[in-house]
């Protein structure tokens, strides 16, 4: 069973004490790190108010982000897997010419 430790991060400054592995303090500190900057940056463009508003679009912000870069390594490692799968017809249809040719 893996041990939690409490760890405090500040987000838009406010101080928030979590439950956390040891080994995963130094991702929830970057974490909060992100979501601090994201929600600063929303907060400081004037075009929403309150924290529970700059939260919601924080993580949406968030959200869409983690869903386009999915989406886009979702499209490379098609492609990647239709280039190995090209490759490897390449290959096989060469070496069945190499063995047809010293067949006949």
């Amino acid at each position: 069973m893996t041990q939690s430790n409490t760890v405090t991060v500040h987000i838009l400054d406010k101080e928030y004490c979590i439950a956390c592995p040891p080994d995963e303090r130094a991702n929830l500190e970057s974490a909060a790190r992100y979501l601090d900057g994201k929600m600063r940056e929303i907060r400081s463009s004037g075009k929403v108010i309150g924290a529970d508003r700059v939260a919601v679009m924080a993580a949406l912000n968030i959200s869409h982000e983690l869903l386009h870069k999915e989406q886009h390594l979702a499209q490379h490692t098609s492609a990647t897997r239709d280039q190995v799968r090209s490759l490897l017809e390449r290959v096989d249809g060469a070496l069945n010419n190499e063995v047809d040719g010293h067949n006949g």
